[in-house]
C-alpha cells in the first residue's frame, strides 16, 4: 500500500494561527519534513506534537526527494511543513510534489497560512488581479525582469528580506515611476505589525531611516 504526502501550511508569526486539521495531521504522520527543524520544534512543542522530524530544504531537496520517496512507496504517511505558510509558495517542496504526482502517490495540501494574502488584502490596493512575483532575481534577469513589469496593470506582489529591502524599492522606484502606490507589509500577524503605505518615493525615506526586521511582503499598484 503507497502511503500519503500531506501538505502543511504553519503560522506565519502567531502560533494560533493553525487548524485544528493541521495540529491533528502532523500528531497522526509517520514523519514530518521540515525546512528548519529547529524552527519547527517550537512549534510541535507548543501543540504537544511528538512525531519524528526530518531536515527538508532547498539545498538538499534533490538529494533528500529519492529517500523520502522510498518511503512513500513503502506506505508511510509524510507531512511537509515549511517554517513559515504554505510549503512550495517561495519555499521547499514543488519538487517533491511533482515526483509524488508523477508515481501516482497522493497529495493532499491543507489551507492555511500564505503571507501575501492578509499583505494584500491589507494593502488597499485593488485585489481582483494580480500577479505572484515571490522573489526578484537576485542579480541575472532582474534589471530585465523590473522592465517588464513597469508595464504591468495588475497588482504586483514581491518577498523579499529586510536586508535588501531599501534596494529592492529604490528599485521598484526607478523602474516604475516615484510615485507608484506601493504597501510594505512586515511581522505578519506578530506583535510589532507593519503596514507602510505609500508612493514608492515615500517608502523608500521611510524605511531608509530605520532598522527593519522580519519578513517582509510589498504590494505595488499595477500600471494606471
Amino acid at each position: 500500500m503507497q502511503g500519503k504526502l500531506y501538505i502543511v501550511p504553519t503560522p506565519i508569526g502567531n502560533l494560533e494561527d493553525i487548524t485544528y486539521r493541521a495540529v491533528r495531521i502532523l500528531k497522526e504522520v509517520d514523519l514530518i519534513l521540515a525546512e528548519d527543524t529547529r524552527t519547527s520544534s517550537v512549534l510541535l512543542r507548543h501543540y504537544g506534537i511528538d512525531r519524528p522530524l526530518q531536515s527538508h530544504h532547498q539545498f538538499n531537496e534533490h538529494r533528500s526527494v529519492e529517500f523520502i520517496m522510498e518511503k512513500l512507496l513503502g506506505g508511510s504517511v509524510i507531512a511537509l511543513v515549511s517554517d513559515a505558510g504554505t510549503p512550495g509558495i517561495s519555499d521547499p517542496g514543488y519538487l517533491l510534489i511533482r515526483e509524488c504526482v508523477r508515481a501516482g502517490i497522493l497529495v493532499e495540501c491543507l489551507p492555511g497560512p500564505t503571507a501575501f494574502v492578509p499583505a494584500l488584502v491589507n494593502s488597499g490596493i485593488p485585489s481582483d488581479h494580480f500577479i505572484f512575483e515571490g522573489f526578484l532575481p537576485h542579480k541575472k534577469g532582474r534589471h530585465t525582469r523590473l522592465q517588464q513589469l513597469a508595464d504591468e496593470d495588475k497588482t504586483m506582489i514581491f518577498y523579499e528580506s529586510p536586508f535588501r529591502l531599501v534596494k529592492t524599492l529604490t528599485q521598484l522606484a526607478e523602474f516604475l515611476g516615484n510615485e507608484r502606490y506601493a504597501c510594505v507589509s512586515r511581522e505578519l500577524t506578530k506583535i510589532y505589525e507593519e503596514n507602510a503605505r505609500g508612493s514608492l518615493e515615500e517608502l523608500v525615506r521611510h524605511f531608509s531611516s530605520k532598522t527593519v526586521k522580519g519578513e517582509i511582503v510589498i504590494i505595488v499598484a499595477g500600471r494606471t
